[in-house]
């Protein structure tokens, strides 16, 4: 069919009137098929109006981190989307096209890498003159080598993926100059950048005319701290974003196409090529850019994240639209099919598509702040705001007192730098460090357990979930459906009886109309690289119910689906969606021209109140079917199967003589009315899905962690509790499980928050159905929420949605949600956190934060172990930092400025404790494994439950620092007294008398003495971080119960390394001469090397005292207070 009309601009199109609005999917299958879209004179097709589906709400109640870096990536995304799309409207406006079909074949310059010709690929213009949309189906398909029916050949798209490249998207172009600066100067740099400005001038002018070289070489180390800072940040973005890739790469990533004479095949995204016949259905998400050839009339794309718009949009055939990227006949990669299904052709692929022009201009999205980085933050903000409080004191107290009383005391330079040093140290360096080598290393674990976060904020948010909603078929169940009954008003039998009565020429007429409607109203198709395996074992493409019933068509030698199919074209059809609950096919009754056969397969609660009439299995002939007494039965068969844990598929028939024309859209509408009435109930197919071997055990170890874990389902309330029993999640044996008419009873007596345990006639257990949930009040949903097990049956998208949204609300729920279908999607996007298995479809991958890579639902219990445990492992690497790193280096400060001691640790020293001595023992706290089983506490409140707590500051400061302070200031008081003989009381407030004469000694002993003693304090310090780090490992075990060297659970040497490191270092900066000459250090007498280690001994005793008496006194005073 040719275009000859001018083509209209965007306001035409949208003033023409719309076709009428068709709810269901409806597909013809006829010889010449036809486009249910009217045609317009102008040769287009109307641009339909979207209508709404499962996904088209997007929910705004994400966590904040989530939405707004989500937010971002499709802004970024959809502002140079719109960007291209004006560009294709400049250059097309006033233009006058004529498209004429003799002449397209001869001019068309947009086919990208196809059969002949190539597209122009500038990054201006390149969508600006392509005709992909606006040529015939035919002429395209000519064009680029391409048969809609047999599709490519193996040979040939292995020589277009070798000519054109592998369908993958460029990586986006970075603005390393920003990022560079943002390595150096960002976060604490930029702190650390002003405390180098100070020492500089510290060193000159303020030095001047004969500067100190310890200024100067404090600027240079903290330059050498800002740039090891900022290499370890680039090279922590690189790693992360390499691990991330690597872990990413391991999704399914697959597209179902047509090759080799028609034979439908799976094979990875990447290997698409330009002319490839790809199929695309709910779920999936489009492959590459596609001309659609055949659609479904439902068939819609959710284009939000090029567009940014949530609103769905319509796939046709023809085009919409002069504009390549605003047209409804192309479906762009990267979009996701949210109902129906649609053929199409590969127009370009990789770079070339619209997603990969956008994937070269837009920038990189910021990451948002996690919840730790969050935590991380206000803790910093503490401290930072202590440390100026403290460094304004000092220096106001300098300005006011010192300067006029002890002027001699301390000049400007040594003031400067005693208030730099106590910030620069004061400031916790390797804290962001720590936080992100422990997600990124959890990260890597999870992959070693075959989970996939997608992002590192998720590992953190899988330690505060307590709720997890979890679909049911292919999630908690196998997906590997097979039918088990077959039953009728009057019979009921096993699958096996039925299929050897089927194989008899005689077989009861009843059942061979049930063997009929099964193989007729089906989609399913099997794989032909497995159709000389055995039927059960058989790859079906479909979904799973289509699958249980071919292979149960199939398991009937004597007639197969084919010949079944064949002797009843289709010519008409309505697939299942979640709304409608049911799928209609229309086929021709031979030798008829007039009368067409209708079956209708579908859930049964929706299609027996449509039936009129019944088979009889007995009889072999049709009766009127009594709502009363017939329809009991039925219903009665329904709910014990529903028992059995089957779902139940009701399969109807009607013979029909239509009065409209097949193909238009009256026609469609008077299809759609008949199926409301009249139907004649052939039978009831039950099907079981069994359960995963590992649900049982995953629900059981997620109740004993505190989590709640509820089903939602789309199946009956009956068919979810049955499955509900079997894996735990009712608990057994209890009592009937509630239902709606208890909410409302309760609503009704007025409920209370204890109601719940009080009410003796109640039950822990809950089952509410679609129908009910749309009844609920805010009050029912106080009720329903406190119910520990509940199964949702009979949800629709938009219930599951509201569901989520509803346990989010109340008693600060952290919700996961679990599923593998394109009905899940919404739910998982509000979820906290969302989690598919990786077989689930492109929709539901997109939607998840959390994807189980070996579709095993166990993994979940390893995936919330593990974010407990980077919880648990952050709060003991800060309470390790805190006593050495913050406490212990700011009493010298104030015992110098306030008492007049000589400084006991130079700001030096401060430095290397605080960015090196520290920084490795504290990354091999990281490597830690639990210290107890972290599956027995309850989940962590993210409004309760900081990172750091008032128990910690009272442990790191009160406690361990306190006594690390006191330690090393007696050490070095001690060296004073033995090697200076100088006394403690003639130390304290010795101000300006500390100097040349002072007992006797120059003023170059006295530097010394000084300088050897903040050496002795510093190598104190390092050895009691020893006893500390033994101690914060272990929050409640003794180390004999738990110790890092000999037992095998929390084995840890990377202790012992990190120990030796920060050992060498110690000695190296007291004893290099360099060091001592330039920084001010001097030798430590040998036995300050010894006389710390019982001290550290002494603080590890200290702490098991205090673990113990909180283990002999769990409820005491002492307890309340740890950590």
């Amino acid at each position: 069919m040719g275009i000859e009309e001018t083509l209209p601009n965007d306001d035409d199109v949208e003033k023409a009137q719309a076709p009428p609005v068709v709810p269901q999917r409806i597909t013809f299958r006829d010889d010449n098929k036809k486009d249910h879209v009217d045609k317009t004179s102008t040769g287009y097709a109307q641009r339909p109006h979207s209508r709404a589906s499962i996904s088209s709400s997007r929910p705004q109640s994400r966590s904040q981190s989530r939405s707004r870096s989500r937010a971002r990536s499709i802004s970024e995304m959809s502002i140079e989307f719109r960007r291209m799309s004006f560009q294709v409207e400049d250059s097309k406006r006033g233009e006058y096209i004529s498209v004429d079909s003799s002449n397209e074949s001869t001019n068309d310059t947009t086919a990208a890498g196809g059969g002949g010709k190539k597209v122009e690929d500038d990054s201006g213009g390149s969508f600006d003159n392509v005709s992909f949309h606006t040529l015939p189906a035919e002429i395209l398909c000519n064009q680029l080598d391409a048969n809609p029916d047999n599709g490519l050949s193996s040979t040939e798209a292995g020589a277009r993926l070798a000519r054109d490249g592998a369908n993958t998207l460029p990586r986006p172009r970075q603005n390393y100059i920003v990022k560079l600066l943002k390595y150096i100067f960002g976060g604490f740099c930029s702190v650390l950048w002003v405390g180098v400005i100070i020492f500089f001038i510290c060193w000159r002018p303020l030095g001047d005319p004969d500067p100190d070289p310890y200024n100067l070489g404090l600027a240079v180390l903290v330059l050498i701290v800002i740039f090891l800072q900022a290499s370890f940040s680039a090279f922590q973005d690189w790693s992360t974003a390499q691990t991330m890739k690597a872990i990413l790469d391991l999704l399914p990533a697959e597209a179902v196409v047509i090759r080799d004479n028609g034979q439908t095949a799976s094979l990875k995204a990447t290997g698409l090529v330009v002319g490839d016949i790809v199929k695309v259905s709910i779920g999936n998400k489009v492959p590459a850019d596609l001309r659609l050839l055949s659609t479904s009339s439902d068939v819609r794309f959710d284009r939000s994240m090029l567009t940014g718009e949530s609103e769905e949009v319509e796939g046709v055939t023809a085009a919409t639209s002069h504009n390549f990227l605003e047209t409804r006949n192309i479906a762009l990669m990267g979009s996701m099919v949210t109902n129906g299904s649609a053929t199409g052709v590969v127009i370009l692929t990789g770079a070339r598509s619209v997603m990969g022009h956008i994937a070269l201009t837009t920038t990189s999205v910021k990451p948002q702040p996690t919840l730790i980085q969050r935590e991380i933050s206000r803790f910093v903000l503490i401290i930072v705001c202590l440390t100026v409080v403290l460094a304004a004191l000092l220096l106001f107290t300098w300005a006011g007192w010192l300067r006029v009383k002890h002027a001699a005391f301390m000049d400007v330079i040594a003031m400067l730098d005693d208030v730099m040093g106590c910030v620069v140290a004061f400031i916790p360096e390797g804290m962001p460090v720590g936080v992100a080598l422990t997600l990124m290393m959890v990260a890597r674990r999870m992959k070693a357990h075959n989970i996939l976060p997608k992002g590192l904020s998720t590992v953190e948010t899988l330690g505060c979930v307590n709720v997890i909603c979890s679909d049911k078929t292919g999630t908690l169940t196998e997906n590997r459906m097979a039918v088990v009954t077959a039953a009728f008003v009057d019979e009921t039998m096993p699958v096996s009886a039925a299929t050897q009565l089927l194989e008899k020429d005689n077989s009861p007429a009843a059942l061979r109309q049930l063997h009929t409607a099964a193989a007729l109203c089906n989609d399913g198709t099997f794989d032909a690289s497995t159709l000389d395996q055995p039927v059960m074992e058989r790859l079906v493409h479909g979904n799973a119910t289509d699958g249980a019933m071919l292979k149960f068509v199939e398991s009937v030698q004597a007639e197969s689906s084919s010949s079944l199919k064949a002797a009843n074209r289709e010519i008409f059809q309505i697939p299942f969606n979640s709304t409608n609950k049911w799928m209609l096919t229309l086929h021709e009754i031979k030798p008829s021209t007039t009368e067409f056969l209708m079956i209708i397969k579908g859930a049964s609660d929706i299609l027996l109140p449509r039936c009129t009439q019944y088979w009889s299995y007995k009889t072999n002939s049709i009766h009127p079917l009594d709502m009363s007494v017939t329809g009991q039965l039925v219903s009665q068969q329904q709910q014990q199967m529903s028992r059995n844990a089957e779902r139940v598929l009701m399969l109807c028939q009607r013979t029909i003589t239509p009065k409209q024309q097949l193909g238009s859209n009256a026609f469609s509408d008077e299809i759609q009315s008949a199926a409301m009435s009249d139907l004649c109930l052939i039978g009831l197919l039950g099907i079981v899905d069994p359960p995963r071997s590992e649900t049982a055990a995953t629900v059981a170890a997620c109740r004993r962690a505190g989590v709640r874990f509820l089903m939602v389902t789309g199946d009956l309330g009956a068919t979810g509790a049955a499955i509900a029993r079997d894996v735990g999640i009712f608990s057994s044996g209890a009592r009937e499980p509630d239902t709606f008419d208890t909410i409302v009873k309760r609503r009704l007596q007025g409920n209370n928050n204890s109601e719940l345990e009080k009410n003796s006639e109640s039950s822990e257990s809950l089952v509410l159905e679609g129908p009910a949930i749309s009844q609920l009040t805010a009050a029912d949903w106080d009720i329903v929420c406190r119910y520990r097990e509940i199964v949702f049956g009979r949800t629709l998208p938009e219930q599951k949605l509201r569901i989520v949204n509803e346990f989010r609300a109340r008693d600060d729920n952290v919700v996961a949600v679990t599923g593998d279908g394109v009905n899940d999607a919404p739910a998982m996007r509000a979820a906290d956190v969302g989690i598919a298995v990786a077989s689930g479809s492109d929709v539901a991958l997109e939607a998840a934060d959390l994807v189980l890579l070996d579709n095993q639902l166990s993994s979940i219990i390893d995936a919330i172990r593990l974010g407990r445990l980077v919880f648990q492992n952050l709060q003991k690497v800060i309470s390790y930092l805190l006593p050495a790193g913050s406490w212990s280096e700011i009493w010298p400060v104030i015992l110098n400025v306030f008492f007049g001691v000589p400084l006991p640790l130079s700001s030096f020293l401060m430095i290397i404790i605080c960015v090196f001595t520290d920084l490795f023992l504290a990354l091999a706290l990281i490597t830690e494994r639990e210290e107890f089983d972290l599956l027995a506490l309850p989940p962590r409140n993210v409004k309760r439950d900081r990172l750091i707590t008032l128990k910690i500051y009272i442990q790191s400061y009160l406690f361990m620092g306190v006594m690390q302070t006191v330690c090393a200031h007696a050490m070095f008081f001690l060296y004073f007294w033995r090697h200076a003989h100088i006394p403690f009381h003639a130390l304290v407030f010795a101000y300006e008398g500390y100097s040349d004469g002072f007992y006797g000694y120059t003023a170059d002993e006295l530097a010394h003495f000084n300088t050897a003693g903040q050496s002795v304090y510093f190598i104190t310090l390092v050895f009691l971080q020893w006893g500390n780090i033994l101690s914060v490992r272990n929050k409640r075990l003794s180390i004999v119960q738990a110790d890092p060297f000999f037992s095998k659970e929390r084995r840890n040497l990377w202790l012992l390394a990190g120990a030796a490191v920060s050992l060498a270092i110690a000695v190296f900066v007291t004893e290099e001469p360099g060091i001592q000459r330039i920084f001010g250090t001097a030798s430590a007498p040998i036995e300050f090397w010894f006389l710390p280690l019982p001290l550290a001994v002494g603080v590890l005793c200290m702490d098991e005292i205090r673990k113990l008496v909180v283990r002999m006194w769990p409820g005491g005073p002492v307890a309340r207070i740890a950590w």
